[in-house]
């Protein structure tokens, strides 16, 4: 006899999860039998349009199909909804789906329980076998991304083929995911706009996994600059110079170039390592450099930052065209020059990790202000100054802002021949004024947290 007064107990079934395949170009044939047999079964399934298209006698007739092309942030939402009404959901990704791929964006906006992957063989990973070309040290680098335009030396983080800028001139081997706008030709052009034409060779690797399959190997970068090549593809670098070590830190004067009255108007060695140990930079600063002349602070802080980033300014058009000069001999792709007359521009520069302050165009007060109210925390301001009337200047405005400050006076003996023996020879005498921001007061804690306060 049943006991009518039991408790119904309803049974509980978990959510199932987003299945992530990894898909190629030759469609099921690269498939393993559990992806196949998920794609099977899927009730919804999301994918981009060409993909869809793919694999559509692989899809369920009675499936709802979504389109994620240009509707990647709704995409989380779809996957939500399957899983709350019990469906099996299955979405398509190109490779090896946690390559740069739609798996890591999932797995942020949705609980690690919500997505299993089921990675294929990446894109780039085939390309390096076509080739022959060992790919565990190579460094990958995505613009698969919208249009990022011509590269232009000199341009600043924003740019999408910034991040390709910068690998190029750290690695020895790079495997890059394009895109169709930013191509195999435009990344051609960016290794010859750098001056590493020489430097490099390049293999594209043209729609692999059909019937149209094309990879093009050991092309110089001014060929491929000129051709056009077929989507989808990847591309592979690798040097075939050696890649230069540089001095990041005290050059010698005489390396760079510099305008030429009785002495070279350039922060001399020794004060250019004083005031950069003073900066304080880490290997991700954002500096300011202002003032640049020709260029050494900023370039020895861009060499001492390579993942950050370094903005100067310079009012002389002669200055300005050597410290161009300076960057591409030295071969720096994180320095950002601006012609023009500080303050002007400096709004649209991040704020800093640091600034540098050359020479002031006699806008002395307004730059401290504007410096010290852009530095981020414990951000370090740092000056030279060779007259009287900058040094007073300078003290008297920090003082007024209440800022920490102090002064170093640096004067240098460099040892100069004399017949058969040496003397030496005294350096004009540099200020050095380091500074930083006030901290803002403490607030009093409050005697009663009072209704609403977290405790």
């Amino acid at each position: 006899m049943s006991n009518m007064n039991a408790p119904d107990f309803a049974v509980k079934r978990d959510p199932i999860p987003c299945r992530v395949i990894g898909v190629l170009d030759d469609g099921a044939a690269s498939l393993s039998a559990t992806a196949l047999a998920h794609l099977h079964a899927a009730q919804v399934v999301i994918g981009a349009t060409r993909t869809l298209a793919l694999f559509e006698d692989d899809i369920a007739p009675d499936a709802v199909r979504h389109d994620l092309t240009g509707r990647l942030s709704a995409v989380p939402e779809w996957i939500r909804a399957a899983r709350a009404n019990h469906l099996s959901v299955v979405l398509l990704a190109t490779g090896d789906p946690l390559c740069h791929g739609i798996a890591s964006y999932l797995a942020s906006r949705l609980c690690i329980e919500a997505v299993e992957v089921l990675p294929n063989v990446s894109t780039l990973q085939l390309a390096c076998a076509r080739i022959g070309l060992a790919w565990q040290d190579a460094r990958i680098v995505s613009i698969h991304s919208k249009d990022a335009g011509e590269w232009i030396p000199g341009a600043t983080p924003s740019h999408g083929l910034y991040e390709l800028a910068q690998a190029l001139r750290q690695h020895e081997r790079l495997a890059v995911l394009t895109s169709p706008d930013n191509t195999p030709d435009r990344v051609a052009r960016l290794l010859v706009a750098e001056g590493l034409g020489d430097d490099f060779r390049i293999a594209v690797a043209e729609r692999l996994c059909t019937s149209e399959e094309r990879v093009l190997t050991d092309l110089l970068p001014a060929e491929a600059a000129q051709r056009r090549f077929a989507d989808p593809n990847v591309v592979l670098m690798w040097r075939t110079r050696a890649r230069p070590n540089p001095v990041r830190f005290g050059l010698a004067d005489a390396a760079y170039i510099q305008r030429q009255p009785d002495k070279g108007l350039i922060t001399k060695q020794e004060v250019r390592a004083v005031s950069l140990a003073r900066m304080q930079l880490r290997a991700d600063s954002l500096v300011w450099d202002i003032g640049a002349g020709s260029g050494s602070v900023g370039i020895e802080a861009a060499r001492l930052c390579p993942q950050g980033h370094v903005w100067a300014i310079e009012k002389n058009e002669a200055d300005a065209a050597n410290t161009r000069q300076n960057v591409q001999a030295f071969g720096i792709s994180n320095h950002t020059l601006l012609h023009g007359k500080a303050p002007e521009g400096l709004d649209a520069w991040p704020d800093p990790d640091a600034v540098f302050i050359g020479g002031s165009g006699g806008e002395l007060a307004e730059l401290l202000a504007l410096c010290l109210r852009r530095l981020k925390p414990a951000g370090w301001l740092v000056m030279n100054f060779v007259t009287l009337e900058n040094l007073a200047v300078a003290t008297q405005t920090l003082r007024a802002l209440n800022a920490t400050w102090d002064v170093l006076q640096l004067q240098a003996a460099r040892s100069k021949p004399i017949l058969h023996m040496h003397r030496m020879a005294a350096e004009n005498p540099v200020w050095i004024v380091c500074a930083q921001a006030a901290l803002p007061l403490p607030q009093p804690a409050c005697a009663d947290a009072g209704e609403g306060a977290r405790l």
